[in-house]
């Protein structure tokens, strides 16, 4: 052997006998389809050992390690403690549950290991044709443009970004914002990441207005329209409205109709936070609910939450492409743009978004909506609202139980009766623990008008019935076990 094979032997990090790496890789892959296939026989979640939780300081490993080895420790020690939200009794927080195909797809990304951020090349190409079928989705022109990002965070940041844009013009890329004092508006019940974008992007979260709610828990129109005329009477700049589609507490759709014709009437941008809920899009008997979405200037959104798209696969969607573009792009030499070649294909994806090292998620959203179908994902999100109806019934039949917001979409917001009020906020605290800890079932918590409330969250593919029926007979179980022992 010369001196550059054996200096390629040592270098690589390719396996020395591929057969027995695809030996090991059916197995890996053979337990995941094993673990997906059998996940009704396992816990939603448990808590973790703490002999587990130490074996997770090791020091850094300096030699070569067998890859069976690691593989059983996955199996041992990780695949039992995870969060759960592929099991269908999982209903704390707004998690999708993914599927095979998107599992399989996420690894063939991996063995491509495609950079996004730019040249020409096929992946880019597949993210451009999910950025059509969003476009088609919410009925947005030719000229918009989409990316895919980490989560809704990301994207309404980047929705805040192109607005203040809009609103100052492309210098205030280089010279700030100066002594231009820029204010938005988002609903009291809207997601911490807006006001956490308008921080990011320099504006500042106290330029954000809450604004109160009506009873269905919807953006107060009548409010806002007040709280921009007090702004700009005092000599501050609205810019920004962000409705949201789909609140994280209780699922509610502002008045997206009501809001995009204020925003038009005064000039100012209209942005849609459907982190989830603007997916319903999909499904033709919740779709009415979303109206206006489509007349939105941008929207944020995520496929790993109802698009059951593993994670992560959030999106942003801009009605105004070029000044999308304008608001990201940067000329520099070592990224030059050429007319053929590797360098072709401008603009790329780099010039839409902060990142310029970029995952294939594109990949996995493209097999899930060519595999399933639209139609088939828009019933199965139907599917979910009709369980969160079902789970309503049912609360609304048991004497024990009571619901505490209105049903909107798939989440429930609902707690156990104590005789005694004081003591309710807590006893309803500790079911939600003790249904996590039981492995029944795993909601999460919020709180409505000061009450504690099980908040389910029907977004997995997988719920059933009797996953509804499960949590409930252990909610009543719990309840009248903690109210005995008080």
């Amino acid at each position: 052997m010369d001196y550059d094979a054996r200096e390629q032997l040592q270098a690589t990090l390719d396996p020395e006998d591929w057969r027995e790496l695809r030996v090991q890789g059916h197995a890996m892959l053979d337990d995941m389809f094993d673990y997906l296939e059998q996940l009704r026989a396992r816990p939603v979640w448990q808590p973790i050992p703490q002999a587990v939780r130490d074996g997770f300081h090791e020091p850094l490993p300096m030699g070569p390690g067998d890859l069976a080895a690691v593989h059983r420790r996955f199996v041992d020690d990780i695949l039992p403690y995870a969060a759960g939200n592929a099991h269908p009794g999982f209903m704390g927080w707004v998690n999708g549950g993914g599927t095979p195909v998107g599992m399989l797809a996420e690894m063939l990304a991996a063995g491509l290991n495609a950079n996004l951020g730019g040249r020409d090349q096929i992946p880019i190409a597949v993210e451009r044709q999910v950025v059509e079928w969003v476009r088609e989705i919410f009925g947005f022109p030719d000229e918009a443009t989409g990316l895919f990002v980490t989560g809704t965070s990301t994207a309404n940041l980047i929705g805040v970004l192109v607005a203040r844009t809009a609103a100052l013009g492309v210098e205030v890329r280089s010279q700030g914002l100066g002594e231009r004092h820029l204010v938005a508006y988002a609903s009291a019940g809207a997601h911490v990441c807006v006001a956490k974008a308008m921080d990011i992007a320099g504006i500042g979260s106290a330029a954000l207005r809450l604004i109160p709610m009506n009873d269905d828990f919807q953006m107060d129109v009548a409010a806002l329209a007040r709280a921009i005329a007090h702004d700009r009477s005092a000599g501050l700049r609205p810019f920004l409205v962000a409705g949201t589609a789909g609140s994280v507490d209780v699922g509610a759709i502002d008045d997206l109709a009501a809001i995009g014709r204020l925003c038009r009437a005064q000039g100012l941008w209209f942005h849609v936070d459907g982190a989830y809920g603007a997916l319903a899009m999909l499904a033709p008997e919740l779709a009415p609910r979303l109206a206006g979405i489509s007349d939105a200037d941008s929207i944020a959104f995520d496929f790993h939450k109802w698009g059951q798209v593993p994670y992560d696969a959030g999106f942003v969607l801009v009605r105004d492409g070029k000044l999308h573009q304008d608001s990201f792009a940067s000329a520099t030499s070592y990224l030059k743009r050429e007319q053929r070649g590797l360098a072709a294909g401008s603009p790329w994806p780099c010039d839409f978004g902060p990142d310029l090292s970029r995952g294939f998620r594109a990949l996995k959203t493209w097999f899930t909506l060519k595999v399933y179908g639209a139609e088939k994902l828009g019933r199965m999100i139907a599917n979910t609202c009709e369980l969160a109806q079902y789970l309503k019934r049912r609360i609304e039949a048991s004497p024990e139980l009571e619901l505490l917001a209105p049903v909107a979409l798939n989440i429930v917001c609902f707690r156990y009766r104590c005789g005694d009020e004081a003591a309710a906020n807590r006893v309803n605290a500790e079911i939600v623990v003790a249904l996590q800890e039981s492995g029944i079932a795993a909601p999460s918590s919020t709180t409505i008008a000061g009450r504690l409330a099980i908040r389910a969250a029907i977004v997995n593919h997988r719920t059933a019935a009797r996953d509804i029926d499960a949590l409930l007979s252990a909610t009543v179980a719990f309840g009248k076990s903690r109210v005995a022992t008080s």
